[in-house]
């Protein structure tokens, strides 16, 4: 199967279809992706945004245009001599009773449905699905109505079916008239049905069925049953054998009860395939090696990318300036500490109070009468929001700890324990041995097989949904997998980890996703905010007396609100008030602490919309705001191109997100899912094609070195495959001279040295002076075409273009 070279990520919908996606491809091909990267293709509900609400895995989404479509995709890429990659969604489906043909049949008939496995439901506590889809004014009992030659039950928009044992025959339109005239006899009726509709606000106490994070409508699929992975995944698979599709990209393997083992099926079905997986790893947490995939989708490479061009040295300044405005604790592990405990409890109590269950039935088999039956939440809550990554793996067939993950278990437990003295430390203990494997007999191993499915949650929704929309230190770092309380990245530590993943030479490589909460280039641009925290201090009393007129009240919005604005502001810069406002009271709302989206407030989403409004109206701050962009534009523009070339010359497959070929300043989705302008970059890449560097970057305001840069690099690896192969070595290069720590530099295989310059705004007002890379033996050719050896001058090398790629030329 093709190897990837790069991969170009779409998202698809009926706005941009497969169709629109195949008049891409020569452009594409022309850019030097190998591999065009969809978001998922299966049948999802209809006028989905995203495709992650699949209803049907045996057919394509006619939204995107149907199986034809994707024939006529795969011809034109075929044609280029490329790859399809496709988002697939093993982990959970969407309850959409009018389109979920097996769901329904789940509904009308209960656990004597043939589908009654396939979802993850539990059970045991009834015959019935607790059903939390009711808004607040959906308060009067659903209808009966006809169907063709049947009756359904209609509720507002939603439709739901009859177990036909509770309404034997067919009555007629009299009949039916008189039971909707009953209200005892309908609901009655209601009551003898294999699911009961509540308010969606009683999910946390009530719902019996794993979801997607705390998402009502999205249920967890038993993929680990051999017969739910053949059902979901015989199109998938179909297209890979096929040879319409080269690659697949998992979403959320950890939501899954065994990840390895579902990998593993994945493998054996699709050997050859390009496979990456959605994992989010800590900083120092390393791929479970028993996943026979080719890497990650590359969330660590785009913090540590990132994390280079922030500065270490301005970290006491820039925290000196958040501590003044936070409406909370101002450090970061108290923070993300609190918002886990606080989401476990709010959103996904229902999965904890599945967890409790378990766990008092497990100290029933170990029979000791003097362990206390209080507070079995309260540790269970405990130790899931002290694990500091996302989840352990620990299997029961086969049986299986890790060293790590006893390790983690260990620590975890211990550091829960210790805070929580109140609680009997025996059951911490014992909640212990459980999660490995050695107490409690078939419930402990349930308890720990499922703890491990509600750790992910708890870490998505309480630090990535939560505190990082309350910590605002320097969003540059509020990244997803990316850990705030680090201020930025040492050379040294890139250099470590990307040694490290030569061992995975085809993992994706990521910078901007449909997922990211900014885009690279904000990243970028804030990132060198910290190489001047007091022009920054300053800045920020300038622009918090400038929108003073704004605010409804001395609260309104929080100072901690208003501060997020402003970095918004600067790092999105140009952006419209309606952009800035929608961003705003979705951030506020992911918050939580002022309104949230199960309980907006909607007086204090108002006052938050006009104060945007009317900073932005104001030509006082908006001169402020322009003039401190102004001094940053060219030092984020430096820092975006050295992120870029880092990615298209790192072990692994750069990915580009839809767009981000040009400069794209976008915040969190749906914002970075906006209709993206094609013929201006056709035309663009058509002109850069004939450009040297120094043209290139005089095109800066157009965002044409980035496309330059693309287009280079990616030729670069088409001529140098094996560098970046699974032979490919990475070897640091050393920088001497006065701003010799300012340098980022490494080789590639022997044959390509990547240069990238980091403390962007001192190198600007310094130069480089006496500082000199250490080159390996040989001539180099640059990107001029200029040539280097030996020990090389920074100014000479950075002279045409903000980043160096060389080639080796003797």
């Amino acid at each position: 199967m093709l190897r990837p070279r790069a991969s170009y990520r779409v998202q698809l919908h009926a706005g941009f279809t497969l169709d629109d996606a195949a008049a891409l491809v020569p452009y594409l091909a022309e850019l030097g992706v190998s591999h065009l990267y969809t978001s998922p293709l299966l049948q999802a509900v209809p006028g989905s945004t995203h495709g992650y609400d699949v209803v049907d895995h045996g057919r394509v989404s006619e939204d995107l245009g149907g199986a034809d479509a994707l024939a006529r995709l795969a011809d034109a890429i075929q044609g280029r001599g490329m790859g399809l990659v496709v988002d697939i969604v093993p982990n959970h489906m969407a309850i959409s009773s009018d389109h979920n043909r097996w769901w329904w049949d789940v509904l009308a008939h209960g656990r004597a449905s043939r589908y009654a496995s396939f979802f993850d439901v539990d059970w045991g506590s009834g015959d019935a699905v607790v059903l939390p889809l009711l808004s607040d004014d959906e308060v009067d009992a659903p209808r009966l109505v006809r169907d063709g030659a049947g009756l359904l039950f209609a509720h507002g928009h939603r439709r739901f079916p009859i177990d036909p044992a509770t309404l034997p025959g067919t009555p007629g339109d009299a009949e039916v008239t008189a039971i909707n005239a009953d209200r005892a006899r309908l609901e009655a009726l209601l009551e003898n049905q294999h699911y009961r509709l509540v308010s969606w606000r009683a999910a946390p106490d009530e719902l019996n069925y794993r979801r997607f994070f705390d998402v009502n409508e999205l249920i967890g699929l038993r993929v680990e049953d051999p017969a739910v992975f053949a059902e979901t995944h015989r199109l998938i698979l179909r297209w890979v054998a096929d040879g319409l599709v080269q690659g697949l990209r998992v979403d959320h393997p950890d939501g899954l009860r065994d990840p390895a083992g579902y990998l593993a099926r994945l493998r054996a079905a699709a050997p050859g395939a390009w496979i990456v997986a959605e994992k989010i790893l800590g900083a120092e947490e390393s791929l479970p090696s028993s996943w026979p995939v080719d890497g990650t989708t590359g969330y660590r490479f785009a913090n540590l990318a990132t994390g280079l061009f922030v500065d270490g040295d301005g970290e006491a300044g820039m925290s000196a300036v958040w501590a003044s405005v936070a409406d909370g604790p101002p450090g970061w592990d108290a923070v993300a500490a609190g918002a886990r405990l606080e989401v476990l409890d709010a959103l996904l109590g229902s999965d904890l109070n599945r967890l409790t269950d378990l766990f008092a039935a497990a100290l029933a088999v170990e029979g000791d009468p003097d362990l206390p039956h209080r507070g079995l939440r309260e540790v269970l809550c405990d130790v899931v929001g002290r694990l500091p990554v996302y989840r352990t793996y620990v299997t029961a067939v086969p049986r299986h700890v890790s060293d790590d993950d006893a390790a983690l278990i260990r620590d975890t437990v211990a550091a829960a324990a210790e805070a929580r003295p109140d609680l009997d430390r025996r059951l911490f203990e014992l909640l212990e041995r459980m999660l490995r494997l050695e107490a409690g007999g078939g419930a402990g191993e349930e308890l720990a097989l499922r703890f491990q499915q509600l750790t992910p949650a708890a870490m998505a929704k309480g630090v990535e949904d939560t505190a990082f929309y309350r910590h605002h230190r320097l969003v540059a770092l509020n990244e997803v997998g990316g850990d705030p309380g680090r201020f930025g990245t040492t050379p040294e530590t890139l250099h470590r980890l990307m040694q490290a993943a030569t061992a995975w030479p085809a993992a994706m490589l990521a910078l901007s996703t449909h997922d990211t909460k900014r885009s690279a280039d904000v990243r970028a641009r804030l990132a060198v905010l910290s190489e001047d925290p007091q022009g920054w201090q300053d800045a920020v009393a300038q622009l918090s007396a400038a929108s003073e007129a704004h605010r409804d009240a001395i609260d309104l919005p929080s100072a901690a609100d208003a501060y997020l604005f402003f970095q918004s502001v600067i790092g999105a810069w140009p952006i419209g008030a309606e952009r800035l406002a929608a961003y705003m009271i979705k951030a506020s709302r992911e918050g939580k602490r002022r309104t949230s989206w199960t309980a907006p407030d909607p007086a204090y989403e108002a006052a938050l919309a006009r104060f945007v409004g009317g900073c932005m109206g104001d030509p006082r701050f908006l001169d402020l705001a322009e003039r401190l962009v102004r001094s940053v534009i060219d030092a984020g523009r430096r820092a975006a191109l050295g992120q870029l070339a880092l990615q298209l010359t790192a072990p692994g497959v750069p990915d580009v997100y839809q767009g981000n070929e040009l400069w794209d300043l976008s915040l969190v989705d749906p914002d970075n899912r906006r209709p993206v302008d094609f013929d201006v970059r056709r035309r663009l890449l058509a002109e850069a094609r004939n450009m040297g560097p120094e043209d290139a970057w005089a095109r800066r305001d157009e965002g044409v070195p980035k496309l330059w840069l693309i287009h280079r690099a990616l030729a670069l690896r088409l001529r140098h495959a094996a560098a970046f192969g699974s032979g490919g070595s990475y070897r640091p290069l050393v920088g001497t001279g006065g701003l010799a720590a300012a340098i980022v530099a490494f080789e590639r295989g022997e044959e390509i040295a990547s240069v990238v310059p980091r403390h962007v705004r001192r190198v600007e007002r310094l130069g480089w002076d006496d500082t000199y890379l250490e080159l390996p033996a040989g001539r180099w050719r640059n990107l001029d075409g200029s040539t280097h050896a030996g020990r090389a001058r920074l100014s000479a090398l950075l002279a045409p273009f903000p980043v160096a790629l060389l080639e080796r030329a003797a």
